[in-house]
């Protein structure tokens, strides 16, 4: 395995990853699944001022807030794993 250095760094620079955020996640019955409709709410496990999860290509790499710039939504990374 080639050993990461500056100058090899450069060469994964433009490779497109995966970047998700977790806000939380539900368990709920197929039934109430197919009854969601537009303005439903589904309740998440999580409260709203805990940090979510954010994930690189499914692999949890950090924890952040959500914030709002510009009318849209954005997350503060406030945590590197």
């Amino acid at each position: 395995m080639t050993e990461v250095s500056p100058e090899n760094l450069e060469l994964i620079y433009d490779v497109p990853v995966n970047l998700s955020v977790e806000l939380g996640h539900c368990q709920m019955p197929m039934k109430n699944v197919l009854q969601l409709e537009e303005g439903s709410i589904v309740k998440l496990e999580k409260k709203a001022d805990t940090p979510v999860d954010l994930f690189v290509n499914n692999k949890r790499i950090g924890q952040g807030e959500v914030v709002v710039v510009d009318n849209q939504f954005g997350i503060k990374i406030t945590r590197i794993l």
